[in-house]
């Protein structure tokens, strides 16, 4: 992936120069106030996070990051690891607190065979800080690379979108009402190359997917939906520079707030204002008392309280390079975010 994004950035740079591609528009600048400890692979191995919020008590929410050459790791809002899963070549991951027996529900595609689409589904126990492994449901033919899960707001039923990596996007319905999880694909759509980052509005049963190379999409996620997207923005090297990677929310009201999407190839992220998705503004992390973001793959969002750290709510995201050590995940507070961009 960033080999061929590299190529490109160079081409488009007449090769005269190894200087990424930046957007000309203004991008202001905030800092991370946490940083997880590193994942224990080397080369790209930190991938996506999720996030975990604790209604009763805030400051002891959770982080879920995937490390895709050697399984899941629980953070805590220190940055320090409280648990990890053994489970290589998992990439995406996404959670629902869907309450009853199974509680937290985490999801992630699983790339353990190339050619077969997997969802892997743990339950995560929130007192030990641990997952625990569910089932492993085939989806399709293809590579599975993108994950993320909607709950329907009319019956809570609980919906798994695979964004594999040729573009196809599979619905999956999974069924929690028996001791062991199924699911049954319920729908297919499909964006012209390779693509990743997900997300699914729950309030307005909105779907949006990051295509790297060409933009940001969104579809209608109910099943019976049309199976043709919408541009919301293109990475022409303006709002976003290709490529398109992580996307998150930050919903306020019935349909308003925020969608972001990670503007990896100059180290960035593009802010909309919903419900039209206009452009609002970028912004980068830079360096604080914390080293700054470079390359970002997944990130998440969200609002609310999370102790005095992170009282506007809580931003994380992969760090592609956190030299001298190995990748890992920084915690930003949305608060922050929100006056940079004067929001």
């Amino acid at each position: 992936m960033r080999g061929l994004r590299l190529f490109l950035l160079l081409f488009l740079a007449g090769c005269a120069s190894t200087q990424p591609v930046m957007s000309p528009l203004p991008t202001v600048s905030v800092a991370a106030k946490v940083e997880t400890q590193p994942v224990a692979t080397m080369e790209d191995a930190a991938d996506d996070p999720a996030i975990w919020r604790n209604a009763v008590n805030p400051a002891q929410s959770l982080i879920i990051g995937t490390d895709k050459r050697a399984g899941v790791h629980v953070y805590d809002l220190q940055g320090r690891q409280v648990g990890f899963t053994p489970s290589p070549r998992l990439n995406n991951v996404d959670l629902r607190d869907v309450g009853g027996s199974m509680g937290v529900i985490v999801a992630a595609s699983d790339r353990q065979d190339l050619s077969q689409a997997q969802i892997a589904l743990f339950r995560l126990d929130t007192s030990a800080k641990t997952l625990v492994p569910l089932v492993t449901l085939p989806v399709g033919p293809g590579e599975a690379y993108g994950m993320c899960l909607w709950q329907r707001a009319g019956d809570m039923a609980l919906f798994g979108f695979v964004v594999l990596k040729d573009g196809r996007i599979d619905q999956i319905a999974i069924d929690l009402n028996t001791a062991i999880p199924s699911g049954k694909v319920v729908r297919s759509m499909k964006l012209g190359t390779q693509s990743e980052g997900c997300v699914v509005d729950d309030r307005t049963g909105i779907l949006y997917v990051a295509e790297e190379d060409v933009g940001l999409w969104k579809f209608d996620a109910a099943p019976d939906g049309s199976n043709v997207p919408t541009a919301i923005a293109m990475a022409d090297g303006n709002e976003i520079v290709m490529d398109a990677e992580g996307v998150a929310l930050a919903p306020i009201g019935a349909d308003g707030g925020y969608v972001i999407v990670s503007s990896q190839g100059d180290n960035a992220y593009a802010v909309y204002k919903l419900p039209k998705a206009t452009y609002v503004g970028r912004f980068r992390i830079n360096d604080g008392a914390i080293d700054g973001v470079q390359e970002t793959d997944g990130i998440e969002l969200m609002l609310g309280a999370f102790g005095s750290d992170f009282s506007g709510g809580l931003f994380v995201v992969q760090d592609g390079d956190n030299m001298p050590e190995t990748q890992n995940f920084k915690l930003v507070d949305w608060a922050e975010i929100k006056r940079a961009l004067g929001l």
